[in-house]
């Protein structure tokens, strides 16, 4: 692809990240059929259940639907996002269900955290931020030994409709599908952490799921 294509991917996103935030929710509704949220609480199933004192960091946090799954779940959520504008709504979700907002604002290759403060670290459709090199150093730095670091890439569809297949095409064009010849367990082993993938079956669709646990005596 040409570089302008690239130039206006990023701009769209910048905006349905920032001053379009307000559509982000109905938007990953559209483009998933309906099963970004499924997509999304997979990433829930592979948090420890054995959780300490059950403080979990979303990274990217997004509008907050998340957030509103892990106090769900009983666990001690703390977001933590770069869009003043998805932290708005985030917070006013989480007012209007009487729960208390532990969001803050800025990049994730630094975190405003002490080590070994977390017993897991999640994100759900994160850009390329994630795997940067900042990033994943931080994520073992706030993490507790043997912590998890959960991704949900992205979702696939699997039924092979003419929908499905125009949709998987706009996911290509558009960068959100990871390369095949990736190879996840040797690049997570070079910042500490053992990963395995797996994949969760939603309506019509996989969510595919990241699990990346922190080593011990790097």
């Amino acid at each position: 692809m040409t570089s302008w294509w690239w130039r206006l991917v990023r701009f769209g996103f910048r905006l349905l990240y920032n001053e379009l935030a307000f559509t982000y929710d109905w938007v990953s509704f559209v483009v998933s059929l309906g099963a970004w949220r499924c997509w999304q609480r997979a990433a829930l199933k592979h948090l420890p259940v054995d959780a300490g004192d059950g403080r979990v960091l979303e990274l990217a946090h997004g509008t907050g639907n998340l957030q509103l799954d892990l106090y769900a779940s009983g666990y001690r959520a703390v977001g933590y996002d770069l869009s003043p504008y998805m932290g708005q709504i985030a917070q006013r979700k989480l007012h209007r269900r009487g729960l208390p907002a532990r969001l803050a604002r800025g990049q994730a290759q630094t975190l405003p955290f002490g080590a070994e403060q977390f017993a897991a670290v999640i994100s759900t459709f994160p850009t390329d931020f994630i795997l940067a090199p900042e990033t994943l150093r931080e994520v073992y730095r706030v993490l507790q030994p043997g912590g998890w670091f959960v991704i949900v890439p992205n979702g696939m569809f699997t039924s092979g409709s003419k929908t499905e297949a125009a949709l998987e095409w706009l996911y290509r064009v558009t960068g959100q599908r990871e390369d095949s010849t990736f190879d996840l367990a040797a690049f997570f082993s070079e910042y500490g952490f053992a990963a395995t993938s797996a994949q969760e079956h939603c309506p019509r669709s996989v969510a595919q799921v990241i699990m990346a646990r922190k080593r011990t005596g790097i």
